[in-house]
This record gives structure tokens, sequence and C-alpha cells, in this order.
């Protein structure tokens, strides 16, 4: 990987736990995925404009196909996310849903893209997963109250990253879709889509808006941010390099859990974080 995708995904994986952070602090379901959609196309139109008259890319049939398909799969994600928040801790979902995702992508991508990762990238990519194992590996977790569901909700999650991570590979790289106009339009989807249940559900809008107002504000400009540094990485790097290093993000979204919604035991994130910053070095170097 070039230095710049290193610095993009890095970037990314310190804004992306930061605002998962926010969304475990609400739990909210499909009306805060609607109410953040709003404020994203809002937040992100002056530069989303800027660039579609700077640029004037072409949209044809699969361009529209790739955004649908994207709406429908990101609604998946954060439902599935946001269930499993309400249900379990940051620091147990966050690692098994992020952990999950990358693994199936790579795998994916060697499997049916064709891209052959060096012996080096992927040593990276197993230390990384190693990691993953070392923050979550404690049998006593899995016996906690409602751990099985978060659990549920944490792997489906990770398949749902999976999915879209390749389709979106396949937008960017394919298509050549400019990331940041991608992803705006497709929160222009997500929120048509979810805009019937917004209508039938507007006491649970205010209410989110009256309690939870920065939450939504930060999550409606992070998450995009994180996503967009992503996509600009996959347009140019292999997705078994660039999913597997995204999965730094867990060190990060597992601390964060602890220290400051104080879910517990943190004695195996030192060892690690040395481990998955072993993996992250040998990705690089690959």
């Amino acid at each position: 990987m070039t230095e710049v995708a290193v610095l993009m995904v890095l970037g990314s994986a310190v804004v992306h736990a930061t605002w998962n952070l926010f969304a475990k602090r609400v739990g909210g379901g499909a009306t805060f995925i609607w109410l953040i959609c709003c404020i994203n196309i809002v937040a992100y139109a002056p530069l989303a404009i800027w660039l579609y008259v700077s640029v004037r890319p072409v949209f044809g049939l699969p361009h529209l196909v790739m955004i649908l398909g994207n709406g429908i799969l990101h609604i998946t994600y954060f439902l599935l996310l946001s269930r499993g928040y309400r249900v379990g801790d940051l620091s147990l979902v966050y690692p098994l849903a992020r952990g999950t995702g990358p693994m199936l992508s790579t795998t994916a991508a060697i499997l049916f893209l064709g891209e052959r990762p060096t012996p080096v990238a992927l040593a990276g990519a197993v230390l990384i997963g190693l990691g993953v194992f070392i923050l979550t590996g404690d049998p006593r977790r899995f016996h906690e109250s409602g751990a099985s569901k978060a659990v549920l909700y944490a792997l489906l999650t990770g398949m749902v990253i999976a999915t879209y991570t390749l389709w979106d590979k396949y937008a960017v790289s394919v298509l050549l879709m400019s990331p940041l106009l991608y992803d705006w339009l497709c929160s222009i989807a997500r929120g048509v889509m979810l805009t019937p249940h917004a209508l039938r559900h507007r006491d649970e809008i205010r209410v989110h808006w009256t309690k939870h107002r920065k939450e939504a504000i930060g999550v409606a400009i992070l998450s995009p941010l994180s996503y967009i540094l992503v996509l600009t990485a996959l347009a140019f790097s292999p997705v078994s390099y660039v999913a597997p290093m995204r999965e730094i993000s867990i060190l990060i979204g597992t601390a964060l859990g602890a220290r400051l919604l104080s879910e517990g035991d943190a004695s195996r994130r030192l060892a690690a974080a040395g481990v998955m910053v072993a993996g992250v070095v040998a990705l690089a170097l690959g």
C-alpha cells in the first residue's frame, strides 16, 4: 500500500471508532438513521454540488443500481449495529462486527476478485485478526446477560460489512464514481427509503433531536468522512489490504468503550495493540 492509502485508512479508523461511540450512547433505530441521513445530506451538499459541477460525471443505470444497493446495505448495517448496541457493550459488539467484516471481505476479494496479496501482507492480516481475538477472546464475556444476542447482531453486521465493502469497491474502482459524491448520493437514497417510516414516527425524531442532537450531528458528519476516506483508498488499493487495516479502529473503539463507558476488563488491550500495530506495519510493507 502507498503511504497516502495507509494514512487514509488509519485516519478513517480513528473517525470510525469515534462515531460508533456516539451511536452507542443513543442506541437509536431507523428514525435515528433517517435523522443523521438528513443532517449528512445538508452538511455535505456544498462539497457534493461543487464536485458535480466541476467534474460533470456521467450517471447511467449501473451507477443507479450501485447507489440503491448501497442504500439498502447501509440501512441494514446501521439497524443491526444499533440493535447490537442496545443489548451489548461497545467493547464486545464493535470488535466482533469490525473483525468479522474485513476478514470476510478479504477472503472474498482473494477468491472472487483475483487479488493476490504478498505473504507479508497476508501475515499482517492474520496478525490483525489475532489482535481481534485477543480483544474479544475471554469466554466469560459470552456468558454475560444479553451477550448471545449481541454476538449474533455483531456477526450479522460483519457479514453486511463484507458485502458492502466489495459492492462499493466496484463502484469506485470499476465504475470510477467519486467517493464523496457516491457516498452523498447513497445518503440521499437511504433518506428517501426511510422517509415513510420517519413520517409514521415523528415523535421519535423529535425525541432524538431534543435528547441526542450532538450525537446525531457527530454521527452525520463523522460517519461519511470515515467512509469517504476508505472509499478513496479502495479506489487505488486492493480490498485485501484496505479491509484488514481498517480493523485498527477495533482497538480504538474498545479502548473508548472501556474508558468512557466503563465497560470493564481491559487487561488484554496492550497485548492486542502490539499485535495489531505489527499487522498494520506488515500490510504497509506488503
